[in-house]
């Protein structure tokens, strides 16, 4: 009965959350999160009798699956000729993005947090590095710029930021050398990348020739088996599930679209749409907000946010180096601002990583992190809609 309890708290929370944010018109991981932060701080109004979801172990797999998931899907939205053809500008700004916010991240933690060891000094740095696809993508459409030179550099470099996200994060998440770690994640992702690509088209070919179960299930089954082969490498298995979404490609189940005029994307989405909210609600089930009281905490989300901001300014010399015609450089820097999914499964791994019989970062510093999730998803909008309005101002005038 606990378990049935445990599912329909997480999964209600998590719909009626991203309703309230659809509503709102605001992401809907904003909703999911704040759904969870209400349920789980319950305790403060009086009630106390969720608290057990802190540490429900339903609640756990869920969150766990939901973000193998998540990775998968977000794989599914690029390809690996794609990763080829994103360019050179959106390389340059992607790594000068994520150099300035690890630096800026990473200096906020030597400073505010001293007592902690400098390899968790660097992860909380490495934490804010990641920009966020989905938010980024759904602004630029609601604000008609989705086709601009600008909003195709910044979806290009917001796609290799989370590969150097998902990279930065291997290292981080093993054990061991940092030589060695790197090695295993090139062994990783180049062997993987020619066993998934060999593998792929003949697995999902023989697939798409019965029904659409058969497709899922076998497109699900590479997913997980790719998500243990990165944990064989002593990888965080997300990686692998990314690598299995970047693996497959249209072509290699063209029978079943021909027949059905359906893509993989269309068959994961209603399993994503109940799942993947699941992990969010959770984080938030899991963050105490009785820290918030804490001048501490404020202050570190404050700077942490700050260097959020800031660090993805330094994109703008990205622009520069590659002499991209046609782009703004500060609506480049405003859109790869909103940090999400990549960053609160960094805030995850640092809770649950435990060195020297404690955990890597504490309960406070995982609310700053979720603090700066939320205002930097907040900014965004309003930030990116006042910049392109400023440039089409501009360009009306000349």
């Amino acid at each position: 009965m606990s378990i049935v309890v445990s599912l329909v708290v997480v999964v209600a929370a998590a719909k009626a959350g991203g309703f309230a944010a659809a509503t709102l018109r605001q992401p809907r991981v904003l909703g999911e999160l704040g759904a969870g932060l209400l349920v789980g701080n319950l305790a403060l109004l009086g009630y106390s009798g969720l608290d057990y979801l802190k540490t429900d172990i339903v609640a756990d797999v869920l969150s766990r699956i939901a973000v193998i998931l998540l990775l998968f899907q977000v794989g599914l939205e690029s390809t690996v000729g794609e990763m080829k053809n994103v360019g050179l500008v959106a390389c340059l700004v992607a790594a000068c993005g994520v150099i300035g916010s690890l630096t800026a991240g990473w200096a906020v933690a030597h400073a505010l947090l001293p007592s902690a060891s400098a390899y968790a000094q660097v992860f909380v740095g490495a934490s804010i590095t990641a920009t966020s696809v989905g938010v980024t993508a759904r602004v630029l459409r609601e604000i008609g710029q989705a086709r601009s030179a600008s909003a195709r550099v910044i979806l290009g470099a917001a796609v290799v930021d989370d590969v150097i996200g998902l990279l930065v994060l291997a290292v981080m998440g093993a054990s061991g050398a940092i030589a060695v770690v790197l090695l295993k994640a090139g062994v990783f992702l180049v062997g993987g990348l020619a066993i998934g690509m060999f593998m792929s088209p003949r697995l999902l070919s023989l697939a798409s020739k019965s029904m659409a179960g058969v497709l899922l299930a076998t497109a699900l089954a590479f997913c997980f088996a790719m998500a243990w082969l990165a944990g064989v490498f002593g990888l965080a298995p997300i990686v692998g599930a990314f690598v299995a979404g970047l693996i497959i490609e249209e072509w290699h189940y063209q029978d079943f679209i021909d027949r059905r005029e359906r893509t993989l994307d269309d068959l994961v989405q209603p399993l994503a749409s109940w799942l993947v909210p699941v992990f969010f609600v959770v984080m938030g089930i899991r963050t105490d907000l009785a820290g918030v009281a804490k001048p501490g905490v404020l202050a570190l989300a404050g700077a942490l946010t700050l260097a959020a901001v800031l660090g993805k300014q330094l994109c703008a010399l990205g622009v520069a180096g590659a002499r991209a015609a046609g782009v703004d450089r500060l609506a480049v820097g405003l859109g790869m601002m909103p940090r999400g999914e990549v960053t609160l499964i960094f805030a995850n791994l640092g809770m649950t990583t435990i060195v020297a019989g404690r955990p890597l970062i504490d309960g406070d510093v995982f609310l700053a992190i979720v603090i700066t999730v939320i205002a930097t998803t907040l900014a965004t909008p309003p930030a990116l809609a006042w910049r392109f309005g400023r440039v089409s101002t501009v360009l009306r005038r000349s």
